[in-house]
C-alpha cells in the first residue's frame, strides 16, 4: 500500500491511539504512517467488544439465577481467566473452579474474599453483592 493509502477511518480508538502501518512512499522505499483505523479492523473489533458484553451479561445472569458465584461475573467483567485470578491471588485453578460454586462462594472467609476483591478492585462488599459503592 502507498502511504497516501493508510486507512483513516473513524473507529472507537481513534481519538485515544493511533496505530503504525508499513507503507511504500513516492521512491518506492518502506515507511511508516499513522493510521486512526480501518473499516475491517473497526467491525472486527466491535464484534469482539459484542462477544465479552455477552458474555458479561451471561455471566451476570448465572449470579442471579444461583447457578455461579459472584466472582464469574467479576472474571468475565475484568477480562480474567483462571490462570490469571489464579496468579494474582495464589489459589489453584481447581480451588477457583469451586470458589465459583455458590453453595463454596458463600462459606468462604474474609480473607479469601478479600484476595478476590483486591484483584477486581472492589470492595468484599460489593463482591459479595455484585453492586458498586460510589460513596
Amino acid at each position: 500500500m502507498k502511504k497516501e493509502e493508510i486507512p483513516q477511518d473513524d473507529g472507537a480508538l481513534n481519538k485515544l491511539t493511533k496505530e503504525l502501518s508499513y507503507a511504500v512512499d513516492e521512491k518506492g522505499n518502506y515507511t511508516t504512517g499513522l493510521s486512526t483505523g480501518w473499516e475491517v479492523k473497526i467491525t472486527a473489533l466491535d464484534v469482539a467488544w459484542n462477544d465479552i458484553e455477552k458474555r458479561i451479561n451471561d455471566a451476570h445472569q448465572k449470579v442471579v439465577n444461583g447457578e455461579a458465584s459472584p466472582i464469574l461475573y467479576f472474571m468475565e467483567l475484568k477480562l480474567m481467566d483462571l490462570s490469571i485470578v489464579s496468579s494474582y491471588t495464589g489459589f489453584w485453578k481447581w480451588q477457583i473452579k469451586r470458589h465459583l460454586k455458590p453453595s463454596v462462594f458463600k462459606s468462604l472467609s474474609d480473607s479469601k474474599l478479600k484476595k478476590y476483591a483486591d484483584i477486581f478492585e472492589i470492595t468484599v462488599q460489593e463482591l459479595k453483592t455484585m453492586k458498586k459503592n460510589d460513596a
